[in-house]
Parts: C-alpha cells; sequence; structure tokens
C-alpha cells in the first residue's frame, strides 16, 4: 500500500523569499510559486534548495536539501537563520555615518565560521572622511579582507567594479543603515526597486529600507545576490568555542603553540593565541571582539 510521501511528484527549486509561514519558491524552469511547509516544517530560509509538490492551486515544501553553508541573525530575544549556500559576503561600510567595528567584526566571524569569502565595500569614497574609516578598517586589510571603494550612486562604476566578483557566483549584500546598500542594490539590479533615504543628519543614521531577505537574479549575468534588512548582530548561540575560533584566522596558527588541546585563550599558561597579542602579530581590537563573543557564548541559557 502506497503513502502518499511516496506518490506525490516533486520538483527543485530555490526559496527566493519568505514571508511567515509561506516562501515563495522559484523552479528550474524559472516559475515562481507560493509554497507552504508540509506540516510543522519550519526553519526554511532565502537560499534553501527545496523540493515542493503541487495539489490544485496549493504547494508544499515537502523536503530541504543539504545546505553548504547558513548564517544567522540575531536581536534581544533569540537567533534565527535567515540565508543560506552563500559564497561571498559583500559588507557595506561608509565613513558617514561611521560603521560600527563590532558590528563589522561579528560579520567578518560569521563569515568565517560559514565558510564565505568575505569583502567590504568601502561607500561614499568621494568623502573627505574616507580617511579616517580606512584607518579603522587597518587591523581588518592586514588579515586579507579586501576593500573595494565604490560610489553608489555612480551606476557604471558599480557595475564596473562589482560584475567579475559576482559572476557565477551567490553573494549577500549587508549593511548597516545609512551605508547606502540599498542603492547599490539599485545599481545592481535596477528592477529591485529598493527603497533608499538620506539617513538622519541628527541621529548620524540611516532608518531600516529593507523589510524582508530576497534572492535576485543579476541582469546579464549568471550571478545572484541576496538582499537582507540592515543588520544589528549576527546570531552565535549556534556555535561553540572551536567554532568561534574558526572565524578569526589570524588564531589559526598561534593555535598550534597553546599548552592545552581545550584552552580558551584567555587565561592559561603557555597559550600560542596570548603570546601572539603580546608579539603584536594579533590586533587587540580583535582580541577584544573574540573575548566579548566567548563570553556571549558561556553566557548563553543551557537546555
Amino acid at each position: 500500500m502506497s503513502t502518499q510521501s511516496t506518490t506525490l511528484a516533486t520538483q527543485t527549486g530555490q526559496v527566493i523569499s519568505g514571508h511567515g509561514r509561506h516562501y515563495f519558491v522559484e523552479l528550474k524552469s524559472g516559475d515562481i510559486i507560493k509554497c507552504f511547509p508540509r506540516g510543522k516544517r519550519g526553519g526554511i530560509c532565502v537560499g534553501d534548495w527545496v523540493d515542493i509538490s503541487t495539489q490544485g492551486e496549493r504547494a508544499a515544501i515537502e523536503g530541504l536539501h543539504e545546505r553548504r553553508n547558513l548564517l544567522y541573525r540575531s536581536d534581544e530575544l533569540r537567533s534565527k537563520q535567515f540565508a543560506a549556500n552563500i559564497d561571498q559576503l559583500f559588507i557595506v561600510l561608509a565613513s558617514e555615518p561611521m560603521f560600527s567595528e563590532d558590528l563589522t567584526g561579528r560579520a567578518l566571524v560569521a563569515a568565517g565560521t560559514a565558510h564565505i569569502t568575505p569583502y567590504i565595500l568601502l561607500n561614499k569614497a568621494d568623502l573627505a572622511s574616507t580617511h579616517l574609516a580606512k584607518a579603522r578598517l587597518q587591523p581588518l586589510i592586514k588579515l586579507g579582507v579586501p576593500v573595494i571603494e565604490v560610489h553608489a550612486l555612480d551606476s557604471a562604476q558599480v557595475h564596473q567594479v562589482l560584475d567579475p566578483l559576482l559572476r557565477d557566483k551567490t553573494s549577500l549584500l549587508l549593511g548597516q543603515s545609512g551605508m547606502g546598500k540599498s542603492t547599490i542594490l539599485n545599481a545592481l539590479v535596477p528592477e529591485a526597486q529598493a527603497h533608499t533615504q538620506a539617513h538622519s543628519e541628527a541621529l548620524g543614521t540611516g532608518r531600516h529600507t529593507t523589510t524582508s531577505t530576497k534572492l535576485y537574479h543579476l541582469p546579464n549575468s549568471t550571478g545572484k545576490i541576496i538582499d537582507s534588512p540592515g543588520f544589528q548582530a549576527f546570531g552565535i548561540a549556534h556555535l561553540s568555542p572551536d567554532d568561534l575560533v574558526r572565524g578569526f584566522s589570524e588564531f589559526h596558527e598561534a593555535i598550534q603553540d597553546c599548552r592545552f588541546y581545550n584552552c580558551t585563550h584567555r587565561h592559561e599558561p603557555n597559550c600560542g593565541v596570548v603570546a601572539a597579542l603580546e608579539a603584536g602579530h594579533i590586533h587587540p581590537e580583535r582580541y577584544a571582539l573574540y573575548q566579548r563573543l566567548l563570553d556571549e557564548l558561556e553566557s548563553q541559557p543551557k537546555y
């Protein structure tokens, strides 16, 4: 006796957006179908590849394919996955309003733990204050993180700089509000019609203009780009201390000199990371970020 699960014909597609309990899935044919998860299935996000079945006008997500990687975002209450199967992370920064080094560092750690190649897009590069931004980025530049200067309002320049990097890749575009992320998206994908607005001079920041994560195909290219709301923090609750260390590339060689296999790289004797810090091979701000993130992990409630 066959069951419904064995007789349903399925098609494969990629989730391009999600809204509450329903998702929009793009099939390989290019058709986009509104789908609901079968039963209580959850944990689906933009970038996921899924199997769907259709019955009349309703479509259901029957299965989730294995992911290459997964990113989380967090607020005061919880962490929530929001994008999967990403090749590259583009972090949009600017000198006005000045970016948060803490959030930038967290984004790079998230990329490192998920094996995602990071880039920094330094927007508004014509401003006199850009040299201050570059100075603050020196610890990351020394780590080898590429910093690419862009002028978001110059569509031709954006294409000239980014098109070769975006080709054949799935890229995630992130940025704090007011940095010009939506303007860059509009230059790359005009039909996205992302809303832009000038940042508030009084507050030194902009309001969030993107409210949900969405995947777009780049015109005349095989690349895809995922846009997400202005980020405030990346979720780390799912990480182990060992995962966290993987997000700090400058630790990788130093930990080989640690005396203890379970070293936390804080107070243990003969710690290779602390020795590298004292020798100037690890930037104090990066080490301070590691300490903050490890403290956050250890303070998470255990279930």
